[in-house]
């Protein structure tokens, strides 16, 4: 487990963020068929199958605690270390889409969505904690189970791949890397 981080490491540290961010790189996250596409332009270059995602499904109108993964397009605000799950490629949920429709739909208070807004605006990470949840993002099994990987969707709501996917994938994202969840 060691190695594989320490791989991961190295590997984000040397190739992943120049390449993503000259390449026109993103993700393309398919719930229904549960795979993971890198994308340049309309071609996939990798396709990682038989990922996990939250134990709930899709949503567009994902709540704390639903264990729903979220659909839309998102952006990597972060990727770090995980002694839970190898590494975690933060997402930014909720983004302005997702505050607006929840503020809508009165998923979220007024509070609430003006103390979004004022994140979202001056560039910060959103909360992660209103009533939309948050902390979600990609990430390995780490110390999950791989046959429960194999046969249902199993997270809080984030997209999980194994952990020889996720150090394949670290070559190819940055900070900034575009996610479409589908």
């Amino acid at each position: 487990m060691f190695a594989l981080t320490a791989l991961i490491a190295v590997s984000f540290l040397t190739t992943s963020r120049d390449t993503a961010a000259s390449a026109d790189i993103w993700l393309s996250v398919d719930t229904e068929r549960l795979f993971l596409a890198i994308m340049r332009g309309d071609t996939a270059l990798r396709v990682f199958e038989n990922i996990a995602i939250g134990s709930r499904g899709a949503s567009r109108s994902r709540v704390r605690g639903d264990e729903t993964t979220p659909l839309g397009e998102f952006t990597i605000t972060d990727i770090r270390p995980s002694k839970r799950f190898e590494l975690f490629m933060e997402i930014n949920y909720p983004n302005r889409d997702h505050t607006e429709r929840a503020f809508m739909d009165e998923r979220i208070s007024a509070e609430e969505y003006h103390s979004l807004l004022i994140d979202l605006d001056q560039g910060n990470p959103p909360s992660q904690d209103t009533r939309l949840g948050g902390f979600l993002g990609i990430h390995g099994l780490g110390w999950s189970s791989p046959e429960i990987h194999k046969a249902v969707n199993w997270t809080d709501g984030c997209i999980a791949l194994t952990n020889e996917q996720l150090a394949e994938l670290t070559d190819w994202v940055s900070v900034g890397t575009r996610v479409v969840v589908r």
